[in-house]
């Protein structure tokens, strides 16, 4: 894996279009204070869109026993 590109602060606010296009691209980026890094900034996974009631469907599986209490929660709650 390559290492990742890194700005001291004032690099980073003079260049910061730049930067946010290579994170755009999936680099990450370090931004240093006095020498030392002080943050990264990295891509941001994209968000799921959904269109609405039913988007999910026959994504999702529930199974019959979903709600079934094992036999020892059963017993200890005298729901058998």
């Amino acid at each position: 894996m390559e290492a990742a590109r890194q700005y001291n602060v004032h690099e980073a606010k003079t260049h910061l279009s730049r930067i946010l296009e290579q994170v755009a691209t999936g680099e990450e980026v370090v931004i240093s204070k006095a020498g030392e890094p002080a943050s990264e900034v990295v891509p941001l996974h994209a968000r799921v869109k959904r269109t609405g009631r039913g988007s999910l469907k026959g994504q999702i599986h529930i199974r019959e026993d979903f709600d079934d209490l094992p036999d020892d929660l059963a017993d200890a709650f005298g729901m058998r």
